[in-house]
């Protein structure tokens, strides 16, 4: 910025709403740790360990062409998120952005959708740390039967203190987790391939028997096994140059976890197989594999990956949920306390201790009915509903944010109607073919918590006159920061063109007197 510009007074320029989200500890986050944040919620881990036989029994050969579908699919979403990704860092994610695009009303639904995401897959995060902790616990010879409460909150706790303490170190512990956990399941792969020497399945590059019926109901189970992709954009307030790494990291996250999806179908398929066995009969397929395949040693470093990856699905849920519950404090949405950030940490603690508390809570009151596994998978698709509905609201946003920037291309309108054409294949799939009980039941409610919120904001409105204009102001402000901040970043000059170019004569004399 040139001299003159710095050096007029304060007075000169009219103030501009308080940023509050710069609380938060800016610029600690490099691409690597906010990648990390998007890589641990989508949990490839969960997928190999669990999910996958789910796919196969829909999807029989051609599960990896199901995996490869869905990964395609939610590209066309990725690419429309990410036209706000590139332009601003708001701090709540898709909750601010799309506030951005379609209004206030609906970035404060698309937050509450999102806070339902976080809440389901951190409690589905908690009890598959629970199954693989008790899997390990069996492993050693240890008879006694640990009750699963007792490790949803040892994961819940130690989550909590990471989450409390630092963002980087968080964030690092999530890289450095699912890193160990995803090479040793490669490891296992290598083994399972090569055992019979080139692996070249021809049933299953044919997708031998898949129909697309069949397709488009796996397709169904891999979009659910890849949500969580938009997390990275929640840290855009702590994150280095956050309008390229958040962007990068969002589409790198979803490829990279459908590269290995992929793979890992491709894999569990051919080794079960050879072995004589249906993967869709498979709990635990990976176990099954390391001892038809004689590597029964990897029995326990796969317990052990898979329990410290549920570890970090949950504490990166705890980040997100928290870093949207953070900015909807501030703009009045939630109590102001749960805005607050902690004077030395700069993480938004009050909202980090609530979100824990919730996510503990559930499990514990559901381990009194039901199995720990009956609630993780339940957990997933509650959550699916929210991921949805915040992916539809982002899509639609994206058009109407370029439009009102004067921005809007022939390209972006069909990127919208892409993407919401993929979106409806799994919502289609969520009601039809009708679901068992409970799960057909879990649509509504899901529909009772967004009436819920909706009624809610109905209050707030008429308690708060101003609310929605604040919000707008607010995230306004902070979008203007992030830019500056980029330009700052990125070495260039930032002029001020809502003034003239030419500086008065009084305005000189000032820059003189400052400068003396």
């Amino acid at each position: 910025m040139s001299t003159i510009e710095s050096t007029r007074p304060a007075v000169m320029a009219p103030p501009s709403p308080r940023v509050e989200h710069h609380q938060l500890k800016s610029r600690a986050l490099g691409l690597p740790t906010v990648m990390a944040q998007s890589v641990a919620l989508i949990s490839p881990t969960m997928t190999a360990v669990l999910i996958i036989p789910i796919c196969f029994a829909d999807s029989g050969q051609g599960t990896w062409l199901a995996y490869a579908f869905g990964t395609l699919m939610l590209l066309f979403v990725v690419l429309s998120l990410n036209q706000f990704a590139k332009r601003s860092a708001l701090p709540g994610s898709m909750y601010g952005y799309t506030a951005k695009g379609l209004g206030p009303r609906a970035g404060v639904m698309s937050g509450w959708s999102l806070i339902w995401c976080y809440l389901f897959i951190g409690i589905a995060g908690l009890t598959g740390f629970s199954i693989f902790a008790a899997q390990l616990v069996q492993s050693m010879g240890i008879k006694t039967t640990i009750p699963p409460v007792i490790f949803f909150c040892l994961s819940a706790a130690i989550g909590w203190f990471v989450a409390y303490k630092d963002i980087k170190i968080s964030s690092l512990l999530t890289l450095l987790f699912e890193a160990v956990s995803v090479a040793c399941i490669l490891s296992l792969g290598a083994v399972i391939l090569f055992k019979h020497g080139f692996p070249s399945d021809t049933a299953q590059l044919k997708a031998h028997g898949m129909t697309l019926h069949d397709l488009s109901l796996a397709v169904v189970v891999t979009v659910f096994s890849l949500v969580g992709f938009e997390s990275a954009t929640t840290l855009g307030g702590e994150a280095r140059k956050p309008l390229i790494n958040i962007p990068r990291a969002v589409i790198a996250s979803l490829l990279i976890t459908g590269a290995f999806m992929v793979v890992m179908s491709y894999v569990e398929v051919y080794g079960a197989a050879h072995t004589g066995q249906n993967l869709g009969n498979l709990s635990a397929p990976l176990t099954f594999l390391s001892k038809a395949y004689g590597v029964n040693f990897f029995k326990v470093p796969v317990a052990i990956g898979a329990m410290i990856s549920f570890f970090s699905l949950t504490l990166s849920c705890l980040n997100a949920g928290s870093r949207i519950i953070f900015p909807m404090a501030h703009h009045g949405v939630f109590p102001k306390a749960l805005g607050r950030s902690h004077p030395v940490n700069k993480t938004p603690y009050i909202a980090i201790s609530t979100f824990i508390a919730l996510i503990v809570a559930v499990p514990c009151v559901l381990e009194i009915f039901t199995k720990p596994l009956t609630t993780f998978g339940d957990g997933g698709t509650l959550a699916a509903f929210g991921f949805l509905t915040a992916y539809y609201l982002i899509t639609i946003a994206a058009p109407v944010y370029l439009k009102k920037r004067g921005e809007l291309k022939r390209r972006h309108v069909v990127l919208c109607v892409i993407a919401c054409v993929a979106l409806a294949v799994p919502t289609i799939g969520s009601f039809y073919p009708v679901p068992p009980f409970p799960v057909d039941i879990f649509p509504y409610i899901f529909l009772s918590w967004m009436v819920i919120g909706a009624l809610w904001l109905v209050k707030l409105s008429r308690r708060q006159s101003h609310m929605f204009a604040e919000i707008e102001a607010d995230l306004d402000a902070t979008m203007a920061a992030s830019a500056r901040s980029h330009d700052e970043d990125m070495g260039l000059v930032v002029l001020d063109l809502s003034r003239p170019m030419a500086p008065t004569f009084d305005e000189l004399e000032l820059a003189m007197l400052a400068t003396n």
